[in-house]
């Protein structure tokens, strides 16, 4: 099983990375951008057979360590 996690900050915590990106666009000519917003993308290879248990330990791992839930939000996704 594979899950992908997507964190990203909160909406109204300012993402620096993401405004330093935007203006570097800017400066490149592209201004039809804009915003940017700058997350991690998380790869876990699982070895669950259930997408319940699985979904499980998932938000614990997102909650004990792969987020900051403070500033930052998360999704989930699961494939077999």
């Amino acid at each position: 099983m594979r899950a992908e996690v997507k964190v990203f900050l909160k909406d109204g915590v300012l993402d620096s990375q993401g405004k330093a990106v935007h203006h570097a666009l800017d400066s490149l000519g592209f201004d039809m951008v804009s915003d940017v917003r700058i997350g991690k993308n998380i790869i876990i290879e699982l070895d669950e057979s259930s997408v319940s248990s699985a979904e499980d330990e998932l938000e614990k791992m997102c909650q004990a360590l792969l987020a900051n839930t403070v500033i930052e939000d998360y999704t989930v996704e699961i494939t077999k």
